[in-house]
């Protein structure tokens, strides 16, 4: 997907129904580039400081469109998502509704495990609760796109709300930013997808 097509991140003065200048639009994507480059290179946290210098603003313009830091990673988190997200069609064509979620939330897991230099405030954020929820609300609508074509098939269970298998999934990624080693994530992962999949010998909407 071409960044123009990308769904963008509102700006807060867009949610709070102002314009928002182009040069004011510019500062704030070049933030997030810079930011998704400096987490992902980082082994720790990182300098807010440090990005609005690299992208050449004063940390004052960084605070108006992040006033903290969980608002900057939400909208790097966000941005990242729109590969994955944008995935699960291509896995649907290609496979079974049951082995396209298993290949879907693997890579989701994989995105977040990247996340080095966000990790401290990726952990807060789940385990507050407060994980930006337009990004959650993008993944169960994934999650429903699997799930329907899973149920029409007989793959997958028709009794599954696809915010339960998100909220299952959350618990996963807390389990991966606390450094849980790759076999015992995909061991999760396995039984999240069997937990979906239609008892052996019973219908599928039974």
């Amino acid at each position: 997907m071409s960044s123009s097509s990308r769904p963008q991140t509102p700006d807060p003065a867009e949610r709070a129904g102002r314009p928002v200048r182009r040069d004011a639009r510019r500062n704030r994507d070049k933030l997030i580039a810079v930011a998704q480059a400096a987490f992902a290179a980082a082994e720790g946290p990182v300098s807010l400081e440090g990005i609005a210098r690299r992208a050449g603003v004063g940390i004052g313009t960084l605070y108006r469109h992040f006033p903290t830091r969980e608002d900057l990673v939400d909208a790097v988190y966000a941005s990242e998502l729109d590969a994955v997200t944008a995935s699960a069609p291509d896995l649907l064509d290609r496979h079974p509704a049951d082995i396209a979620l298993r290949a879907w939330i693997g890579r989701y897991a994989t995105f977040v495990a990247t996340k080095r230099g966000m990790m401290d405030t990726l952990r807060t954020a789940v385990a507050s609760g407060r994980i930006a929820a337009p990004s959650r609300e993008r993944v169960a609508a994934t999650i429903a796109t699997i799930l329907d074509q899973g149920a029409a098939t007989g793959a997958l269970r028709t009794d599954v709300d696809p915010d339960d298998v998100t909220t299952l999934l959350v618990g996963v990624f807390a389990a991966i930013i606390d450094g849980a080693p790759q076999e015992r994530t995909d061991r999760l992962l396995d039984l999240l997808v069997d937990a979906v999949r239609p008892k052996a010998g019973a219908r599928a909407d039974s």
